[in-house]
Parts: C-alpha cells; sequence; structure tokens
C-alpha cells in the first residue's frame, strides 16, 4: 500500500498581519487573564445632610491625608516621614485600638465568626501626590499602604484562627474585610509651584 503524499498549503511569507492575528490568537487561548488583581479603591462616602460645622469635624477625624511632593517628599497628616513609617503610622489609623476621639470613629457591627464588633468602616486614607514626583516613590507608598491592610488583615487571622489571611477560607477572609476594609482614595495628580494665568 503507497502512502499517499499530503500537501502543505502555502503560506502568502508577505501577509505579516495574518502572521500577527493568529499569534495574537494563540496568545489570547493559551494565557490565563486574573481579572483580580490591580489597585482596589474605594471613594469616601458623601456626608450625611448635618451642620456643616458637625460635618467637617468627622470628615477631617475619618481621613487620613497622604501626600507626595515633586521632591518625593512625604507627607502623612501634618508630619514629614519617610516611606519606611508609613506603614505603622497607616496601621495606627486604620486599627484606632484604642478608639480614640481624634482617630477614625468605629461602628459596632455584627461580623460573621467575631460577633458584635468595633469595626472602623468610616475612614479613608486619602492620597495625593504632585506631577512632577516619581513613579518609583509614587508606587513605594502604594505598597506601605497595602502592607499596612494586609499586615492588620494577617495578625487577626492569626490571632482568631492561627492562620495567614492568605489561607483562610472565603467566608474567613469576608469577615476580616468587614473589620479591616481597604479605603484608599486616590486624588488626582496636582501640579504645585506653576505660575497662574
Amino acid at each position: 500500500m503507497a502512502k499517499g503524499k499530503r500537501k502543505v498549503p502555502d503560506i502568502n511569507s508577505s501577509s505579516t498581519a495574518d502572521i500577527a492575528f493568529l499569534l495574537l490568537i494563540f496568545f489570547l487561548i493559551t494565557t490565563s487573564m486574573d481579572t483580580d488583581r490591580g489597585l482596589a479603591r474605594l471613594l469616601p462616602p458623601p456626608p450625611e445632610d448635618q451642620d456643616q460645622q458637625n460635618t467637617d469635624k468627622i470628615k477631617e477625624r475619618n481621613v487620613l491625608q497622604v501626600y507626595l511632593n515633586k521632591d518625593d517628599a512625604l507627607m502623612c497628616g501634618n508630619d514629614y516621614i519617610s516611606v519606611d513609617e508609613l506603614r505603622e503610622r497607616a496601621k495606627e489609623f486604620i486599627a484606632n485600638v484604642a478608639n480614640a476621639e481624634h482617630m477614625p470613629e468605629k461602628t459596632q457591627k455584627n461580623v460573621e465568626f467575631f460577633g458584635t464588633y468595633l469595626v472602623n468602616d468610616k475612614h479613608v486614607i486619602s492620597l495625593q501626590n504632585d506631577r512632577g514626583s516619581s513613579y518609583q516613590a509614587y508606587i513605594s507608598v502604594q505598597n506601605e499602604l497595602v502592607a499596612a491592610y494586609n499586615e492588620l488583615r494577617d495578625e487577626l487571622a492569626q490571632e482568631k484562627w492561627q492562620k495567614t489571611y492568605a489561607e483562610l477560607n472565603d467566608d474567613q477572609q469576608k469577615a476580616i474585610r468587614e473589620i479591616y476594609p481597604q479605603r484608599i482614595s486616590e486624588a488626582e495628580p496636582k501640579k504645585y509651584g506653576d505660575k497662574k494665568k
């Protein structure tokens, strides 16, 4: 029995668009994309109808201002600090362990696995940078803020279940996120020092 020859189709070598398209399709089919990645940001809720003085007081108490200037100097609240100090400052603000009056107010909530718990769900870390600040400094600030939340969540998970936050099941993670919700609001970058026209 003679083997039949199979004809190989000719590929037009001048059609690079076709080859690029085939490579793109191959990439899309063989690559898995994580949609959960990225920087999660939450804007602060609008203030409730209260007298202006009271609203300003609540707003000031619940917001931690973080500002990165054009020289990559970092200001947290009213103090200039190093990036290395930001994580502890943020953790102190987010947790408000002593429920201090100058720190974010807490709400009593019924949290699964924890029962009635004081939750700091009104806090907001407001991050703003100058257009002249470096990308590396900006990413370092972002990393420290996210690390503050991650450490607090890990500490609570260890205390409750002797596991890291990542090792918990979905319901347990949800409960911890309810206690430590990530609330970072990014204001539009501004350029300071320009002359007004």
